[in-house]
């Protein structure tokens, strides 16, 4: 399994990946799927900015991608960051998510972030696991802020110091 940079050409895997989460469940409150133009355009403004937008790749096929990007717009905000990884269904529980998020801790240190945030659908029960597992704490719970299939979704705020300083 090779874990590597999201090139352009990834584009329409990941939207095989993103868009089946996006269409039918509450993992994301997002409504509208993600094309893949639109993705190109994400890799690039995340990579130009110096944040990781990664792929696992094995014998060719893009089995999940995860990245991260600035949690609020601001410049009081700019060692603040917030991730996303989403795995195609043959991936999970093979600790592929446990490899992405751990590159990606890697890369924001590396870059001189602060804080990693987890936003989280509160229903998602395993990805509040996931991260409690890999040491990120529960910091709020922000009721009803989702809608989605004709209902609102809370929202939990789950987050981890990467550096001391």
């Amino acid at each position: 399994m090779l874990l590597r940079d999201a090139l352009h050409s990834d584009a329409p895997s990941i939207a095989g990946i993103w868009n089946p989460i996006i269409r039918n469940t509450i993992v994301t409150f997002n409504p509208v799927e993600r094309s893949p133009d639109e993705i190109v355009t994400m890799i690039a403004t995340r990579q130009g900015a110096g944040h990781a937008f990664l792929v696992a790749e094995e014998s060719g096929a893009i089995l999940g991608f995860a990245s991260y990007a600035q949690f609020r717009a601001g410049a009081g905000y700019a060692r603040c960051m917030e991730h996303t990884i989403n795995l195609s269904p043959e991936a999970r529980g093979k600790g592929l998510g446990l490899r992405l998020l751990a590159a990606l801790e890697a890369h924001a240190m590396q870059a001189g972030h602060h804080v990693m945030v987890a936003a989280i659908t509160s229903a998602n029960s395993a990805s509040i696991g996931f991260h409690t597992s890999q040491g990120y704490r529960h910091v709020g719970t922000m009721p009803q802020v989702g809608w989605k299939f004709g209902q609102y979704h809370d929202l939990t705020l789950m987050q981890k110091v990467l550096s001391a300083g």
